[in-house]
């Protein structure tokens, strides 16, 4: 068995360290993303797991927050770092894959400057820490299929185990593993205890996760099938546009020698029908594009080989088309833009994490203006209520008291007290504030301050008066999934 080639460290530990800086240079730019505000309200519920997802993302928002304090600085450290993890985890599969020196870099290079790499390292969601997770997973089944050491499928094991507790997604590239074994091989890695063992450590390590699961009537299951119902038509029709884009056209082609290479390397022939295999799974279920990005750059890494193989006369367009692409992909990518100009371009409507970072502040400041016209007596006992998690997070983090929302796992947290007579109500519709108020009046509208065309502008700001019906009746019906 040849052994793998030296690790070129010092370049890419470089690369690591600039993406880390950058990254949190730039964190304080824009505002939070929605899901990042509605992490800090789960982080002060912690628990095995949520309606919607499991419990690491929160969790991690939670320690940021404890460690590196509450500001977007701190709850960004370790998103930034996850990125630079990544970066060194698909540099090392290149190595496992044969590549030398200038494959390594171009691995390196490329993932550093791809754009999901850039979004997942730029703000704290889910994505942030599974990108790694997978990485270190293909990594691993590198390692047992090209050196055929059976005995690193438990640590595939242990890795899967602990992605549970970021997202379930990882049993995608479980299924794809296992579709590419029954169909081209080796079979006999089916045959052997050691891949089994490793599916047993998983299972054990996932057992906490799953038995909450198992207790709640399997929300994650729900939460599925309402984002299939939701948006699966829009999905599907993202999904190959966005497999070519998502961390750059220049990443995508090379993917594509990669995955000829693994395909021709019986060794690893299981893992290139891993990619069609997850894509198949995700269109027939109607998940999100970016199900299949772990994958995505298991392939470039592969590609980043072939380039390294073809000889100089390949490696230096790769290089200066790398850097294209990275500068491309920053632009979309990080906050670079002034945000006061941003929305004039077309950022926004390529990148949901721009999208919907701005406008919170002034969000938040009508909903207290308004709050702050009651009488006193009525400003004690008002609620607020929410349509999602995006603007419950927001008011929560400016203070406001009584803060409520039928979405996801914030419905657990209610029902409000039946005192909630007054009550301020934003991103919902006419049936869902007629359903429990006599009277509704329109007092202001959401403006972000700079034109932005997102989910926040030109939201309408409404207080209600008078209870139809107990909050413990009404409640159940203002629960929804998305």
């Amino acid at each position: 068995m040849e052994r793998p080639p030296l690790l070129a460290w010092r370049t890419v530990t470089l690369i690591s360290i600039l993406l880390f800086a950058v990254l949190l240079l730039l964190s304080g730019r824009y505002g939070y993303h929605r899901d990042e505000l509605y992490f800090r309200v789960l982080a002060e519920h912690p628990a095995w797991g949520y309606v919607d997802q499991p419990p690491l993302a929160p969790m991690a928002a939670k320690l940021s927050i404890a460690v590196f304090g509450d500001t977007l600085f701190g709850i960004r450290v370790l998103p930034a770092l996850a990125a630079a993890l990544l970066v060194v985890l698909v540099t090392l599969i290149t190595r496992e894959l044969g590549g030398r020196g200038v494959a390594q870099i171009l691995a390196a290079l490329g993932t550093a400057t791809g754009g999901y790499t850039l979004i997942a390292g730029h703000a704290i969601l889910t994505l942030s820490f599974d990108l790694p997770f997978w990485a270190a997973a293909i990594l691993f089944m590198t390692k047992a299929l090209m050196r055929e050491q059976p005995r690193w499928w438990p640590a595939v094991g242990v890795i899967v185990g602990l992605a549970t507790y970021n997202k379930y997604l990882i049993v995608m590239l479980l299924l794809g593993l296992a579709a590419g074994l029954v169909a081209v091989g080796p079979r006999r890695v089916l045959a052997g205890p050691w891949l089994w063992g490793g599916a047993l450590i998983a299972v054990a390590l996932a057992i906490p996760n799953l038995l909450y699961q198992a207790t709640h009537d399997w929300p994650q299951l729900t939460m599925a099938a309402a984002l299939s119902a939701d948006r699966g038509g829009e999905l599907r029709a993202l999904f190959v546009p966005m497999q070519l884009t998502l961390f750059g056209p220049v990443v995508t082609v090379i993917g594509a020698f990669g995955w000829l290479r693994l395909w021709r390397d019986r060794r690893v022939r299981a893992l290139a029908v891993a990619y069609p295999a997850a894509a198949a799974a995700t269109l027939i279920s109607g998940g999100r594009f970016d199900y299949t990005a772990g994958l995505i750059l298991l392939l470039f890494a592969a590609g980043c080989v072939s380039v390294e193989a073809a000889g100089p006369g390949k490696v230096r367009p790769a290089g200066v088309a790398l850097v294209l692409n990275g500068l491309g992909s920053a632009v979309i990518a990080l906050p670079l833009i002034p945000v006061d100009t941003v929305g004039a371009t077309p950022v926004p409507a390529i990148n949901e994490v721009v999208r919907e970072s701005i406008g919170w502040p002034e969000f938040a400041a009508k909903v207290t203006n308004v709050l702050g016209s009651l009488p006193p007596a009525d400003r004690a006992r008002a609620i607020v209520m929410t349509g999602s998690y995006g603007e419950h997070g927001a008011l929560v983090r400016a203070g406001i008291p009584r803060v409520y929302s039928g979405q996801n796992q914030l419905h657990e947290y209610g029902p409000p007290a039946e005192s909630a007579d007054v009550a301020v109500m934003v991103n919902i519709g006419p049936r869902g504030r007629d359903f429990q108020y006599r009277s509704c009046e329109q007092k202001d509208r959401v403006d972000n301050g700079v034109g932005l065309d997102n989910e926040l502008q030109g939201m309408g700001i409404f207080l209600c008066r008078g209870l139809k019906q107990p909050w413990s009746v009404a409640w159940p019906s203002y629960r929804h999934f998305d």
